[in-house]
């Protein structure tokens, strides 16, 4: 598999990852184990994580994939986010240091390479942010940082006191959710795909180097189900169907390669726990979409290009 530059970081990771949000829920340990197995078959070193994920149970499984496939951890990328709390968000200095060390035990590593901000705390104190990642950097806990779900002004506001760069945003992008790039294909115009929803995300973090790690990738809305075969998302999965037959892989896997296409760089993460799904959407590495399919692609998911 290719790999992308995370951020001003100086790793080289795998242009795709695996999120781990499900990897708790799968019915034993054996698939768990498979599931990762398959990402790391189809060429995947980068392993998203979070500790609220099946309250932890997902940081406790991949451990336990890591050991029984006998992976190497200097061979494997391990990012995990933290601040989500039930019904609440919490950035404090006690709490993102907490975090951490329950995340190290249960993926029984020493450090993570990259932590991230997980969605903002509007109570957000930037000073204990800082405080807390200077803490964890000095101690060896933690080697990257980042955040997900922020806007230009939150990262703004965060960077004028973090000392360490933000080398990722995770942010919901695919073709059944697009506001990331809407506004900018209608600059100007009086209806909703205009509307600036995020702040000029996009173009911030390839000004500054922030790699943009989309979720969700196939869903549509927040959580709403994957688009393909959706009743409201035929005619994309008509025209992903058939340039999966011209390029002899799923329509899953050229769905992922849409979002590689953009120049920005963008590291989808993969939230499926089926072997089979994860090799076909790894497929996507091999995908070639020109401009035009591209457009193409853009129309047929329901959005207009003026």
């Amino acid at each position: 598999m290719k790999t992308l530059p995370l951020g001003t970081s100086g790793l080289e990771v795998s242009r795709l990852s695996l999120g781990c949000m499900r990897l708790g829920g799968c019915p034993s340990q054996r698939e768990s184990t498979e599931a990762v197995a398959a990402a790391v078959e189809s060429g995947i070193t980068f392993f998203d994580h979070a500790d609220i994920y099946n309250g932890g149970g997902s940081e406790t499984r991949f451990a336990q994939a890591m050991e029984d496939l006998k992976l190497d951890r200097a061979d494997l990328v391990l990012q995990s986010k933290c601040g989500i709390r039930r019904g609440w968000f919490d950035f404090s200095k006690e709490h993102i240091l907490s975090s951490v060390d329950g995340i190290l035990q249960r993926l029984n590593t020493e450090y993570l390479d990259v932590l991230l901000l997980h969605r903002p705390d509007t109570l957000m104190e930037p000073e204990e942010v800082a405080a807390a990642f200077d803490q964890l950097e000095s101690q060896g806990k933690v080697r990257h940082f980042g955040v997900s779900n922020q806007n230009p002004a939150q990262m703004t506001f965060l960077r004028s006191t973090v000392r360490q760069p933000l080398v990722a945003n995770q942010v919901q992008f695919g073709l059944g959710h697009t506001p990331l790039i809407d506004h900018s294909l209608n600059v100007n115009m009086n209806d909703n795909p205009a509307v600036d929803r995020d702040g000029g995300l996009l173009d911030y973090c390839r000004l500054h180097r922030i790699t943009l790690q989309p979720w969700s990738p196939l869903q549509k809305g927040f959580f709403g189900g994957v688009i393909l075969g959706d009743p409201d998302y035929l005619e994309v999965t008509k025209v992903l169907t058939r340039i999966a037959a011209e390029q002899n892989v799923s329509a899953s896997a050229v769905a992922i390669a849409w979002i590689l296409r953009h120049p920005a760089g963008m590291q989808p993460v993969l939230g499926s726990m089926t072997p089979s799904r994860i090799r076909e959407m790894c497929d996507a590495d091999g995908v070639r979409i020109t401009r035009e399919e591209w457009y193409e692609l853009y129309r047929a998911a329901g959005n207009r290009v003026p």
